[in-house]
Parts: C-alpha cells; structure tokens; sequence
C-alpha cells in the first residue's frame, strides 16, 4: 500500500500482522509466568534462591557442591530456621522449591528476550507504525520493572520474615497483569490500524469495568500474600466455607488496625464479595458489545463464570495447589477479556486512513 505521493505506508498488513503475533506470543509468556508464580507461592518456594544474578542465575546448580552451596545460603533465611530447618528439610526437598522458583525467574529472562529482540528487529527496518514507539518502550520498561519489583519481594523474605511481604507480592502480580493488558491491548490497537479504524478510546463502562477487576485482582494478590485463602475452613460443599465464613456472613476475628489490607480474614471476605461487582459490571460490559461483537461477549462470560467456580472450588478443597492456581490462571484471563470487551465498547468506524 503506498499513499498518494508514491511513497511506502509504514503500519500495512504485511508490516502489523507480525507485530500483533509477537505481541500476543509475548502475552502468552506472561500467562505462563503467571501460572509459575502461583505455584511458586504455593509451594512457599519464592525464596529459594537468595541472590539475584541476571546472567549467570540461568543455570541452575550442576555440580553437588554448587547444590550444597546454594542449600547453605537459604539455611540462613528466617524461612528455613523458623520453619523447614526444624520440619527436617533435606536437600532433594530444597531442589523442589528451587526448581519451581528457577523456572519462575527462567521464563522471566525469555520474556524479556522475546520482547527486546523482535522490538530492536522492528525498530531497525522502521516497520513500526507512527506513534507506537513510545507505548512499545513503556512495555519494555515496565517488564524491567517486573523485574526489579519480583527481587524486592524476594528481599522482603530472606531477612526478616519467613515469607514475602504481601504487598510486594501484589505490586510484583500487579506490575505482570499491566503489562499483560497493555499488550493485549497494543495488539488490538494494532489490529484496528490494519483495518484503517482509529485506536480506541476507553468509555466510562470501560474505565469502571478495568477499575474493578483490578481491584478484586489486587485483593486477590494480598490474599494469596497473606496466605488467606484457608481462613473461611475448608470441606467440599461447606456453607461453612461458602458462601460463610466459619458459619457467619461478615468473619469474626478481624482486627481493626490491620483492616482493609493486612488483615487476613477482611482481606478474604472482601476479596469473595467484590467478585460479585466485577461480575455485574462484566455482564454490563458484555450486553453492551454483545450486538457487534458476540465472540467477545461469550469470552468475557465464560471467563468470570470459570473464575467464580474456580474461587468456590479453591475455599472449599482447602487450596488445593491446581484448583488455586487454575484460579489465578484464569483471573489473568479475565482481565484479557476484560480488556478486549472495553477495546471493542471504544472502537470508532474506519477512517479510510491508516
């Protein structure tokens, strides 16, 4: 496609398609990061390993001294003096948790790999369409901060406390989910250029939609920080568990000076109950797009309909490590389709221009 002067138009078909697959392959690593990271916290494995070494930290240890050495660092931390040194711990159970927490740092190094190398491709043959580069470089920058953030969480457990802190637990989920939205997002925008339509604005169901889901997806990183998700008990079909907790609607036991974010029992219960404003703000979403846009509709439903089983289904196993991870697995997915409903609610006819 050339304009009218005879000259090439940067953001053709030929030019976009690759940069939305390389967006979305991205995505996809994000995703599975995510999956990772739930696991990790799970199996209490984040701090594992007690340096952070961007180059040389790639391979594990090959050697049975480099494995007693790294098993000597971590005996130092509060987690295995106050908790698994006295539980017996050996060192194939620490190979455990330092895999899970190796591959969590592994797919984190490929993200940024295959984000900055087709970028710097783009960027060189000048592909990139108009007015992409600085959002392009805000992702970067936001998965160099993902990093930065994933070892200052890290920190916050390898001195003074036998696990993480739960807030950097949910800046560190956070800053992951962002970067998620913003290149699903980036994709679709992308996506409208190749069909000549403007990029999409964010209507006010949209920024309401995004506010609330981020919302419950925040508590939902202090819940998991403050490993709150067994404190309603547990028992497959409890009311007990759900929708109760411990037998009452509103949990006893909170203390006030640790409310609304510290405190494990509000933090559950608030997290249990403002699911039911992101699911009528998503069916609101969803009716509103469904005319135009049916495939999305359908996906924003079947997402928060998975999620609230999901999250039923993790109280009442007890947090079963799938059942909670398929939870935070899926609540990625929420939000992706959350994004793609608010992008179609904001799309504007074509232009005839790119």
């Amino acid at each position: 496609m050339k304009r009218h002067d005879g000259k090439p138009i940067i953001g053709t078909s030929d030019d976009i398609i690759p940069m939305v697959r390389w967006l979305l392959i991205v995505a996809g690593l994000i995703l599975a990061i995510v999956v990772v990271g739930g696991i990790t916290r799970l199996t209490e494995s984040g701090v594992s390993i007690v340096e952070w070494k961007p180059v040389t930290g790639a391979l594990p240890p090959l050697t049975q001294g480099q494995w007693q050495a790294e098993f000597a660092a971590y005996q130092q931390t509060p987690q295995y003096t106050q908790i698994n040194g006295p539980a017996g711990m050996t060192l194939a159970t620490y190979k455990f948790i330092y895999f899970w927490e190796w591959v969590h740092r592994l797919i984190a190094r490929v993200i940024g790999l295959a984000f900055a190398v087709p970028l710097a491709w783009f960027w060189l043959r000048g592909t990139i369409p108009g007015g992409y580069k600085p959002r392009l470089l805000a992702l970067l920058a936001l998965g160099g901060l993902q990093g930065a953030v994933g070892w200052w969480m890290v920190s916050s457990g390898i001195v003074n406390d036998v696990k993480v802190s739960h807030f950097r637990l949910a800046a560190h989920l956070l800053v992951a989910l962002t970067t998620l939205a913003g290149l699903v997002w980036t994709a679709l925008d992308l996506l409208a250029l190749k069909r000549g339509e403007p990029r999409a604005r964010v209507p006010g169901l949209g920024i309401a939609a995004l506010a609330i889901v981020a919302i419950q997806l925040f508590y939902g990183a202090l819940l998991a920080g403050l490993r709150a998700g067994v404190v309603a008990g547990a028992g497959w079909g409890s009311w007990d568990a759900w929708p109760l907790m411990q037998g009452h609607f509103f949990p006893e036991g909170v203390e006030a000076a640790l409310v609304p974010f510290s405190d494990p029992y509000f933090v559950h219960w608030f997290h249990r109950w403002w699911a039911w404003a992101a699911v009528v703000v998503l069916i609101m979403l969803a009716r509103r797009i469904k005319s135009k846009h049916r495939p999305v509709s359908v996906a924003i439903h079947a997402a928060f309909g998975t999620q609230i089983l999901l999250g039923i289904f993790t109280v009442w196993s007890g947090v079963t490590l799938w059942i909670a991870v398929a939870h935070q697995f899926v609540g990625a997915l929420v939000l992706c389709a959350t994004v793609c409903g608010v992008h179609a609610l904001g799309r504007r006819p074509a232009t005839g221009r790119i």
